[in-house]
């Protein structure tokens, strides 16, 4: 029998009663970059999925580049996120810790004192960036990472990892796609070097794979997924010949790994080019671990996506915002409630934990 989006999966030392992932989204909710009460509401009110990842959280001061994002380097991010794993646990439910460096996406008003907007070249991203304080402001040139700053994120990576498996997470999803660091270095457009991190395919993924490998050193293989997105245009990501050639040669050496599942970005659904058929074949076959398909889904694609082997899980992201019982509705039909996009960044629990479950 092929498997269905409500048969269980084994994900490393987790079994998943189903194979509906909670996708990372920005919800802009952490005052002071710390989770509180309110964050753990929301995604216990989630933990019906039968994975959660929760929204990028930074590993440094200097990755925190938006708005009210939470951290994962302090006591008190620790200790705030111990109350959202307690609260998802307490639910039946499992939860991974979205670790995401928003590198040269940023601004100086949204940053913490003494912290550095940094990139691997000092090239702006195009368009503008919310801050609270100042409202709409251009992105800022980064400054361009030494060697040491490299080092440096790589062991933020690393301890951020390690703080979020004291914190309770069952493990971590690190964010290489959407424009941010770990992207940056892969992309040419964001990526100019002429040194070892940057130039050919083998250069501009060391950075993506020097970080997956210390993470899974610190945490555990079976711990450690990522999330790529090949063919994506967010913050002024554009496409480039050598794509298939590099994410094939990427998927393959993150299989080496052994990383416990890749999470492959599709935007079609808003917008963004359609990721070529062919590398996501061969993307697959280079990587040994769990497949999580992603990008605008149904039940019924989701369903036939994974009866023809394409993926192992299917993340759905916004439905979630306004479903929080979404597997019950997918399950029995009931209809979705509509999510109001004016409230997805907002501070307060409005548009946040007040969507009731269809039995609330």
């Amino acid at each position: 029998m092929p498997p269905t989006l409500f048969s269980p999966f084994h994900l490393g030392p987790l079994t998943l009663p189903s194979r509906i992932v909670m996708s990372p989204m920005t919800r802009n909710r952490s005052i002071g970059n710390v989770p509180g009460p309110l964050v753990a509401t929301y995604y216990s009110q989630r933990a019906s999925a039968g994975l959660i990842v929760t929204e990028g959280t930074s590993p440094s001061p200097n990755g925190l580049g938006y708005a009210r994002i939470p951290g994962i380097y302090s006591e008190a991010q620790v200790a705030g996120w111990k109350g959202v794993t307690a609260a998802v646990h307490g639910a039946g439910g499992r939860i991974f810790l979205q670790i995401m460096h928003t590198g040269r996406i940023g601004h100086a008003a949204n940053l913490p004192a003494g912290a550095v907007l940094l990139g691997p070249s000092a090239v702006a991203a195009a368009g503008k960036i919310f801050t609270d304080t100042q409202g709409m402001q251009a992105h800022p040139v980064p400054r361009e990472m030494t060697e040491a700053e490299i080092r440096q994120a790589i062991g933020e990576f690393a301890a951020g990892a390690r703080h979020a498996v004291a914190a309770g997470f069952d493990g971590v999803e690190l964010h290489s796609a959407n424009g941010y660091l770990l992207e940056q270095f892969l992309n040419p457009g964001s990526n100019r070097r002429t040194d070892s991190w940057g130039g050919s395919i083998e250069n501009r993924c060391r950075f993506v794979l020097e970080t997956a490998g210390a993470v899974a050193a610190a945490i555990g293989k079976e711990r450690t997924g990522i999330r790529l997105s090949p063919y994506g245009v967010f913050n002024d990501i554009a496409p480039f010949p050598e794509v298939a050639a590099q994410y094939t040669f990427l998927a393959e050496k993150l299989g080496a790994l052994g990383l416990v599942y890749l999470h492959g970005v599709d935007h079609s659904s808003m917008g963004a080019p359609k990721p070529e058929e062919s590398t996501i074949r061969a993307m697959r076959a280079a990587f040994r671990g769990a497949w999580v398909l992603s990008g605008g889904y149904d039940l019924a694609r989701a369903e036939q996506d994974l009866s023809s082997g394409r993926g192992d899980l299917v993340a759905f992201g916004r439905p979630f915002v306004s479903n929080p019982d979404l597997p019950e509705r997918l399950r029995t039909g009931a209809p979705l409630a509509p999510a109001d996009m004016k409230t997805f960044y907002t501070a307060d629990a409005k548009g946040y934990t007040d969507y009731p479950p269809l039995n609330g």
